[in-house]
């Protein structure tokens, strides 16, 4: 393998660019790092069908965010050029990506999820505090905590100018805690607590805003309880290799959120933090990531 070709794809067209220009640039140094000198960056746009045609890579590792990365737009183009890519497939990606779509896939295999409805016409919201947010974006972009009448059109107004389709949900209060799988493998547990507010963009990518935290304070049952909830949630979705599960748990129930099917990959990323803490060297991480989803097309 260390004599394939492999193209990382990063930048992209969404409003993710600027996290998945690092993801890459770190996942492409940990290739070279571990052997893979044949490893190539390609910058993806809407040409990408005629660099992958000139590149002609053996694998492509994915490390884009947001539109046309996670959403099973770039798995099915790859799909249809008979790329090996690493990651969840077409279905699975688009599944997880819109938060609409995930959560009837959670209600109708009995995992919780906070409730919600699907924004029509509705000039106010039937339970508050409530979320307001966009049902396909990542990165916590276009998201609004609402707790009252008078704020809410101002947050589906700012929901709206990332999608069409907008996702209210009741807040649910509690640790939010987000918890990285790999297959079989279920990583330990991290705890996000934002330094004030909550877990916004801003507090997610400015450092020293959020604390993330290993020491959950949970219980032995209820760590099982989150890892079960969160397996069940990877599953139910239908997730392949590395995705993140975020959720809300209360004391007594934990909530998903969503599933992550591209988790952040900088050194300092959640699913890389996680993979440090159980014993697994980024660079490893990255090798063990291509070397499993390789031998899915093999």
């Amino acid at each position: 393998m260390l004599k394939d070709k492999i193209a990382v794809l990063y930048g992209g067209l969404s409003s993710e660019r600027e996290v998945s220009l690092k993801t890459g640039k770190g996942i492409y140094d940990a290739l070279i790092r571990k052997g893979y000198k044949n490893t190539v960056l390609i910058d993806v746009d809407w040409s990408i069908a005629g660099k992958l045609l000139n590149e002609k890579p053996d694998f492509c590792y994915i490390a884009l965010h947001g539109r046309y990365g996670e959403d099973g737009t770039i798995q099915g183009l790859l799909e249809m050029m008979r790329i090996p890519y690493n990651g969840s497939g077409v279905s699975a990606s688009a599944v997880a990506f819109d938060k609409i779509l995930s959560k009837s896939i959670f209600e109708f295999n009995d995992i919780p999820t906070p409730n919600y409805f699907i924004l029509g016409n509705e000039e106010h919201s039937p339970f508050y505090p409530c979320v307001v947010k966009p049902a396909r974006e990542g990165s916590t972009i276009g998201i609004t905590i609402v707790e009252r009448d008078e704020e809410f059109k101002e947050a589906v107004n700012i929901a709206k100018r990332y999608d069409s389709k907008v996702l209210v949900e009741k807040f649910v209060s509690g640790k939010e805690l987000t918890i990285s799988i790999i297959d079989d493998l279920i990583l330990p547990p991290i705890w996000i607590r934002p330094v004030k507010g909550f877990y916004d963009y801003e507090s997610k990518y400015t450092k020293g805003m959020t604390e993330y935290i290993f020491e959950t304070e949970l219980s032995e049952e209820q760590n099982s309880y989150i890892k079960l909830i969160a397996k069940q949630a990877y599953d139910s979705v239908g997730c392949f290799s590395a995705a993140r599960i975020d959720m809300i748990f209360d004391g007594e129930d934990a909530y998903v959120l969503e599933v992550n099917t591209l988790p952040g990959m900088t050194e300092t990323s959640l699913l890389p933090n996680a993979a440090r803490k159980y014993g697994i060297s980024y660079e490893d991480l990255v090798d063990m990531i291509v070397k499993k989803c390789k031998v899915r097309y093999e």
